[in-house]
């Protein structure tokens, strides 16, 4: 066996395995925060918040934020390493083998730029205002119940976008 090859097929192996293990992070955590922390907090006795916005939110919102770098710089590695981000980026249209639509790269690229979408979400709009919500960044009441609204819309949209997302990466593993 040509060891070139074991190394091309580990290194592409790793790599996948490291963009699925974030992946599972980030989605993971995403619909935790929006299947059982968000409906479950009115739930919870005023005396109790305090250590879900003291303690847990922040440790979530961590690992949260970097799955979603992890996710997006392996996925990228991943296409860039298998010379198909020009044909993701484009869904397949432009730079296909021998100029013929790939249905593959439409699908891959889809979820590409789904999950591009979402990590900008996480980055841009839902952890600038969850650190006002949780009292990170001082601000006054209403800027607070303001900030707290902004990021549990865009966490809900993330979470709608998050299923044709994986829908498009895991069909573009099944398109020959």
């Amino acid at each position: 066996m040509d060891m070139n090859l074991f190394d091309e097929v580990w290194g592409l192996f790793m790599i996948r395995w490291l963009h699925v293990l974030s992946g599972v992070m980030w989605i993971g955590l995403l619909w935790y925060l929006n299947f059982v922390q968000i409906p479950n907090m009115p739930k919870i006795p005023d005396d109790q918040k305090p250590a879900i916005g003291k303690v847990i939110a922040p440790a979530v919102l961590f690992w949260f934020r970097w799955a979603a770098v992890a996710t997006l710089v392996t996925g990228l590695a991943l296409m860039g390493w298998q010379g198909d981000i020009l044909d993701a980026i484009t869904l397949g249209i432009v730079g296909a083998a021998d100029d013929a639509f790939v249905l593959k790269h439409t699908a891959i690229g889809i979820g590409m730029w789904l999950g591009i979408i979402m990590a900008f979400n996480v980055w841009g709009i839902i952890w600038p205002n969850q650190k006002k919500a949780l009292g990170i960044v001082e601000v006054d009441a209403d800027a607070k119940k303001r900030a707290a609204r902004t990021a549990m819309l865009f966490s809900r949209t993330n979470t709608m976008l998050s299923i044709p997302m994986l829908y498009a990466m895991v069909s573009a593993q099944n398109i020959y």
